[in-house]
């Protein structure tokens, strides 16, 4: 009896190191520098590239310089074309949360702070690649150049909604523009994109595919169910861990972030991983462009986890001053991917901060004009936007008996 009572077991509880009201800590922390993790070549083995999977790849300096063999030597119109991105993405999600905040839609979530991730990866992958996004990618559809009105039409669930009012607001869809319907269940959209993966390569096509999830979703069984599938049949596909810290009110140790990185879970299936700092637009492109290489090559899948920060509420439901300092988005350490991205344009003298204003001025004004575009069709409430016979379409080529009697019944 004595012998167990000093061996009495005891539980972890993870917990953050700050709370509200406490100083921004991020004391410990140490990254590579940039420039200084190699570049493997694309057939390494997946056992070759352990430690990727607990490093960080960095191109950028707090400075603006490129550095290293990751830097992707993109031309100046590239990188001014994938800033425009970024700056439209968190227009777009200002203007869109004030919406919510004004009763014109019913929830919304932003990117802030993640713009790099989406808008980068979707530049470095091929325009008819298939995207399986969560909930934070809107990105995506704003570097395929989906038109922006018809993403307020679906927050709006107005008459011009191309999703009918049959989706929460913002979980897009466009088959046109390989972006797959949005789900708000965790993880459903990994063994969805690895699926999809397969099918392509089972059909010679030569379209690979790319999923992205929060690090809190890697506790979901269908992340991991999706990883045994990729390792096993090497599906063409890269997978997206975007850890930025926070899922909604819990930090990234519940995921179990304070026992080992994110892009670890990749080794035990063996698969690539990579470790990538995702508020650097060179390095999240060069790491996309490699994976993208690896899968075109019948070489498997790669797992990314992209370090970031998110520098908003995780949805319009949440208030994250109720779990982490009010200024900590401030103290990242490794900044804004937007900043960081123009100071690389300005070092190389491609760009100036008067530009960079009169492009922040033109974007506000073009997601101004496309709000009042949206608005004039109606905002989310609005009577008649959706008629009640429209549930039973576009499910059954041909409507089942019993739906049918159901129809006529309401319209009688």
């Amino acid at each position: 009896m004595s012998r167990r009572k000093s061996n009495a077991l005891e539980l972890h509880i993870p917990a953050p190191r700050t709370r509200p009201g406490d100083k921004p800590d991020f004391s410990g922390w140490s990254f590579p520098e940039p420039g200084a993790t190699p570049r493997p070549d694309v057939d390494a083995s997946a056992g070759e590239m352990r430690e990727f999977a607990y490093g960080l790849i960095r191109v950028l300096d707090m400075q603006g310089a490129a550095l290293g063999p990751w830097a992707p030597n993109l031309d100046a119109d590239t990188l001014r074309r994938g800033l425009k991105y970024m700056v439209v993405t968190r227009t777009f999600d200002d203007r869109m949360y004030r919406a919510q905040r004004q009763g014109k839609t019913s929830f919304y979530m932003q990117s802030f702070g993640e713009e790099a991730i989406s808008v980068a990866q979707t530049m470095a992958l091929g325009p008819d690649d298939m995207c399986f996004p969560s909930y934070r990618q809107q990105g995506i559809l704003i570097a395929r150049e989906y038109p922006l009105v018809e993403m307020m039409h679906q927050i709006y669930s107005n008459a011009a909604d191309p999703i009918k009012g049959r989706q929460l607001p913002i979980m897009y869809s466009s088959k046109q523009h390989g972006f797959f319907t949005i789900s708000g269940n965790l993880a459903t959209q990994v063994p969805q994109a690895v699926g999809w993966a397969m099918a392509s390569a089972y059909s010679g096509d030569t379209r690979i595919a790319a999923a992205w999830l929060g690090e809190g979703s890697t506790a979901e069984g269908d992340f991991h169910a999706a990883m045994t599938f990729a390792s096993v049949y090497r599906a063409p596909v890269i997978i997206n861990v975007v850890n930025n810290q926070y899922a909604i009110s819990s930090f990234q140790g519940i995921a179990g972030g304070e026992n080992t990185t994110f892009a670890a879970r990749g080794i035990g299936y063996g698969v690539a991983s990579l470790r990538v700092d995702g508020n650097d637009f060179l390095a999240v492109y060069a790491a996309t462009q490699w994976a993208a290489e690896r899968a075109r090559s019948n070489l498997g899948p790669t797992l990314i986890e992209h370090f970031t920060y998110r520098g908003g509420p995780h949805s319009t439901s949440d208030d994250p001053s109720r779990y982490r300092p009010a200024d900590e988005g401030k103290a990242w350490p490794l900044g804004d991917p937007i900043e960081r991205l123009k100071d690389h344009l300005i070092a190389i003298g491609e760009w100036s901060d008067e530009e960079h204003r009169k492009l922040q001025e033109e974007c506000i004004e073009y997601v101004r004009a496309t709000g009042r575009e949206a608005e004039k069709v109606g905002v989310l409430g609005v009577e008649g936007a959706h008629s009640r016979a429209s549930m039973f379409e576009d499910v059954y080529e041909q409507i089942p008996w019993h739906l049918r009697v159901q129809k006529e019944e309401m319209e009688g």
